[in-house]
């Protein structure tokens, strides 16, 4: 084993697995027995440092002392783009961009399905060089999700720049992704380690199977659930015909007793008055006891609320089990949409979510719990 990995695990940490080769005395080893590292995105370079050092023996410097070898990260600089850029005709940028304009589309296998999961960047390397301006102008910088699954160039080890410790090991692999792998260069090694960089599609595996996965379930419910809904709206709207056809009767009743009888409005005339009476102190008192303001509408949700419960109940539908589905696939979806800013990706999650059905139930229940997080609410006006 001559380089090392990055691999995502289900736990959201990031395996790294390096061959450490700092001092071997055994001429006769074909390969050396790996190490593996378990890191958090958020942690910084020099937690990964320590975690490395700790495994490597001590090193003797020009005085002779023991000392513990110094672990540098190195990735490729997009600066080096620049001065190659500027080496290319206008001509082989043009047919450069168009090559391109197929590129750049993740697929996943799914089920024996290669599927598109998402869409990279489309930002060519002129319009990239251009936004981030010559030597010692400020800029815009760039990055691309392609990472091991980018094309491979005659020119990397070139390319590279020593990160500084304190940078996080989830901002190192962003900024990283631009390349096909990165470097881990270690004090008394023959030579560095290169590690392959994992893209978008690697680092969020795991978590668009267990999207689909909790899509799948939340689809089976939706279908449950939409015939329940639409059979408790259609209930209400015969109660509400049933409540305007009483109207009707009391209004033709009240009109045939004035004016059809002996009767009279002399004598109707009390008896209206107490019926609306009556109607609002009952208003009134199911105010005091529901704690709930009485009118057409509310009128309507609570018929529609009561016939849905009853038809859940009757159809084996768990409201609290469907709650929390919910709950987790936005959540999923909130984790996968963050990684895709960070890599700069355009994740289609309708393919992940796999039914219209659970794209709107999702939605829905984000709309419902209005998140006071401006960024969410920016996604929420984006989709809009």
């Amino acid at each position: 084993m001559t380089k090392g990995k990055l691999l995502t695990t289900p736990s959201r940490l990031l395996k790294l697995i390096l061959p450490l080769t700092t001092l071997d005395k055994n001429s006769d080893r074909k390969d050396v027995q790996p190490l593996a590292l378990l890191v958090h995105p958020q942690q910084p370079l020099s937690y990964l440092e320590r975690l490395i050092q700790s495994e490597l023996p001590s090193i003797r410097n020009e005085k002779g002392e023991d000392k513990i070898p110094a672990v540098h990260f190195r990735a490729e600089d997009s600066a080096q783009d620049d001065v190659e850029e500027s080496r290319a005709t206008t001509q082989g940028e043009g047919q450069e961009e168009n090559a391109n304009q197929g590129d750049g589309l993740e697929e996943t296998r799914f089920g024996g399905k290669v599927e598109k999961t998402g869409i990279l960047n489309k930002t060519t390397k002129k319009a990239a060089a251009e936004l981030r301006g010559g030597p010692g102008q400020g800029g815009v910088e760039s990055y691309s999700g392609l990472g091991r699954e980018g094309q491979s160039t005659s020119s990397n080890k070139g390319k590279l720049v020593r990160w500084s410790s304190s940078t996080e090991i989830g901002d190192f692999i962003r900024d990283a992704a631009r390349g096909k792998e990165f470097a881990v260069e270690i004090e008394g090694a023959s030579k560095e380690i290169r590690v392959g960089v994992p893209s978008f599609n690697d680092r969020t595996y795991y978590l668009r199977v267990r999207l689909r996965k909790t899509a799948g379930k939340i689809n089976d419910m939706a279908v449950i659930k939409k015939e329940c809904d639409l059979a408790a709206h259609k209930s209400a709207q015969y109660f509400a015909l049933g409540g305007f056809g009483v109207l009707i009767g009391w209004w033709a009743l009240v009109w045939a007793l004035t004016f059809k009888t002996s009767l009279g409005w002399d004598t109707m005339e009390p008896v209206t008055y107490l019926v609306g009476l009556s109607t609002l102190v009952a208003g009134y008192a199911y105010f005091i006891y529901h704690n709930r303001e009485i009118s057409y509408r509310s009128a309507m949700n609570i018929t529609i609320s009561s016939r849905q419960s009853k038809l859940y109940e009757a159809r084996g539908f768990d409201v609290s089990k469907w709650e929390t589905l919910v709950d987790e696939g936005n959540a999923i979806r909130r984790e996968i949409k963050a990684i895709a800013r960070e890599y700069d990706v355009d994740w289609d999650e309708t393919i992940d979510e796999q039914d219209k059905r659970v794209t709107e139930a999702l939605r829905q229940d984000r709309r419902q719990k209005k998140p006071d997080e401006g960024e969410e609410k920016g996604e929420e006006d984006e989709q809009e």
